[in-house]
C-alpha cells in the first residue's frame, strides 16, 4: 500500500484493520497512535475512526453479506482483500453520507491489482441489487452471532445469563455510539462553570459531576489546567459508592489508569491518603502524571499483586476499592474486538478475582467499607464471587446503597447498556462488621 493511499481515510483504516488482524492489537491504542502521527484533517481523521471501528464492530455481519455476492468461499480470499471487502461493504450498507461510487472506487484502488476486479464485482453487485436481509430470527445464538456480530460462544453465554430477548436487547445497545464522559475536578471548578466553557457539553443524568462531550478531549477547554478527566458514568457511580471522605485512608487495589483514584481523592477534597496499587509498575506513571495534571497530591502509587498479602497494609484502610481484572464484556461498545473473544478464554478469572478480594479484605478496618467492581456482566465474575466470599468471611456483609438515583437493596447492582444506557458494570458494597 502506497503512502498516498495510507494517508487517506480509507487507506489508513485498511492498514489499521490489517494490523489488528495480524497483531491482535487493541483497536483504540492502534488508532490513537496512527492518528497522532497523521497530517490528515480532523474531518478525515474522524472518517478513519468511523470506518475502522465500524468494520471491526460489524465484521461477522459484513462477512455474511460478502458471502452472498462472492464467487468463492471466504476462506479462499486473502486477508488484504477480505479487509478491503469489509471496508467497502461497510460504507455501502452503513454510511449513508458516503457516495456509493466513491466508496467502491477508492476501496478498489487499495486492493492488490490481482484482486481489484474481484472486489469491484462484489461491491457493484451489491449496489445493483442490495440485499441487507439477515438470517431468520429463530431465537438461536447463531442468529445473534450474525445479526450483532459476536462470536457464537459469547452469544450463547449472553442467552444463558439473560435469556434470548434480553441478550438481543443487550447486543443491540452495544451499537449505540459510546459517549465520552468527563468527571469534573471539583477541586478546581464546578460542573456548571465548566459547562459554560464547553458549549456542547451535556450534564450526566447519573453522576452529579459528569459531563457528556463530543470531539477530541485534549482540545477541550480546561484539559491542560486539569479541570476534568475522562471517566464513564458507571465508573463514576462506582467511586460514588465508595463514598470516600476527607482525612480517610483509601486503597485502590487495581488502580490503573487511575480515574477511580482521582475521583476518590477529589471526593476527599485532597485530604487524607489514597494508596493506588497495580500489578504493572510501568502503568503507574499514568496515575502519577494524571494526578499531577489534576492538582492531586494525596495519591501514593506502588506496584503490587493484589493476591499477595502485605502485612504493613493489614487493618489500615477506612475504605477499599477492589476493581478487579475482568473479562470486559460490559464494554463491547468501546472495545469492539471483544465481540470475538470467547468467554471460555476468561474461565480462570473468577478464581483470580476471588483471591484478590479475599486477600485485600484483611486490609480493611472494622466497620470499614469495601466496594468490589468489574466491567463485565457475567454472574461468575460478579454476584457469584461475592457469594463465595461471604461463605468464607462471616465478618463481612452486603450493604444496601443508593447511587445515581438507583436503589440497590441487595447490596449490589449490574448496570446494563440496554437498561441504564451505560457500560455494563457490576458494583457490590460490603461492610466489615
Amino acid at each position: 500500500m502506497t503512502m498516498e493511499h495510507t494517508e487517506s481515510p480509507r487507506g489508513l483504516a485498511l492498514s489499521l484493520l490489517l494490523r489488528s488482524e495480524k497483531e491482535k492489537t487493541y483497536s483504540n491504542i492502534a488508532l490513537d497512535k496512527l492518528l497522532s502521527a497523521s497530517s490528515m484533517s480532523r474531518v478525515d481523521k474522524n472518517l478513519t475512526s468511523v470506518l475502522f471501528y465500524g468494520v471491526i464492530e460489524r465484521r461477522l455481519t459484513l462477512d455474511w453479506y460478502i458471502k452472498k455476492y462472492a464467487s468463492r468461499s471466504l476462506e479462499e480470499i486473502d486477508l488484504h482483500t477480505m479487509c478491503a471487502l469489509r471496508l467497502g461493504m461497510y460504507q455501502l450498507i452503513y454510511c449513508d453520507k458516503i457516495p456509493p461510487h466513491a466508496a467502491i472506487n477508492e476501496t478498489v484502488e487499495l486492493c492488490p491489482k490481482k484482486t481489484r476486479g474481484f472486489v469491484n464485482a462484489i461491491l457493484r453487485s451489491y449496489l445493483r441489487s442490495p440485499d441487507d436481509s439477515l438470517p431468520t430470527n429463530d431465537g438461536s445464538a447463531e442468529y445473534l452471532s450474525v445479526a450483532y456480530s459476536v462470536c457464537t460462544p459469547l452469544a450463547k453465554k449472553l442467552i444463558e445469563e439473560f435469556g434470548f430477548e434480553d441478550a438481543e436487547k443487550y447486543l443491540k445497545a452495544t451499537f449505540d455510539p459510546p459517549s465520552t464522559t468527563l468527571r469534573v475536578n471539583t477541586l478546581k471548578t464546578a460542573r456548571d462553570e465548566l459547562l459554560k466553557r464547553i458549549p456542547d457539553g451535556i450534564p450526566s443524568e447519573y453522576s452529579e459531576n459528569g459531563i457528556y462531550v463530543k470531539g477530541a478531549v485534549r482540545e477541550l477547554y480546561g484539559f491542560d489546567e486539569g479541570l476534568f478527566f475522562v471517566q464513564d458514568d458507571a465508573s463514576q457511580l462506582c467511586v460514588e459508592t465508595v463514598n470516600a471522605k476527607a482525612g480517610e485512608t483509601v486503597l485502590d487495589i487495581c488502580a490503573c489508569p487511575g480515574s477511580k483514584s482521582f475521583g476518590m481523592a477529589i471526593d476527599m477534597r485532597n485530604s487524607g491518603k489514597v494508596l493506588s496499587f497495580d500489578l504493572h509498575e510501568n502503568k503507574l506513571s499514568l496515575v502519577k502524571s494524571g494526578a499531577e495534571r489534576l492538582g492531586i497530591n494525596i495519591i501514593e502509587t506502588s506496584a503490587a499483586d493484589g493476591r499477595i498479602r502485605r502485612e504493613e497494609l493489614v487493618g489500615i484502610a477506612d475504605k477499599i476499592l477492589c476493581d478487579v481484572p475482568c473479562s470486559g464484556f460490559g464494554v463491547l461498545a468501546k472495545k469492539p474486538e471483544l465481540r470475538y473473544k470467547s468467554p471460555s478464554d476468561s474461565e480462570r478469572l473468577p478464581d483470580i478475582q476471588l483471591a484478590i478480594l479475599e486477600n485485600v479484605a484483611d486490609y480493611l478496618k472494622d466497620g470499614g467499607t469495601l466496594v468490589y467492581s468489574t466491567c463485565t456482566v457475567f454472574s461468575d465474575e460478579n454476584e457469584n464471587n461475592i457469594k463465595r466470599f461471604l461463605e468464607k468471611r462471616d465478618d463481612f456483609a452486603l450493604c444496601p446503597f443508593t447511587v445515581g438515583g438507583i436503589e440497590c437493596t441487595d447490596g449490589y447492582i449490574t448496570l446494563l447498556p440496554h437498561v441504564h444506557r451505560k457500560d455494563g458494570f457490576f458494583i457490590a458494597k460490603l461492610k466489615r462488621k
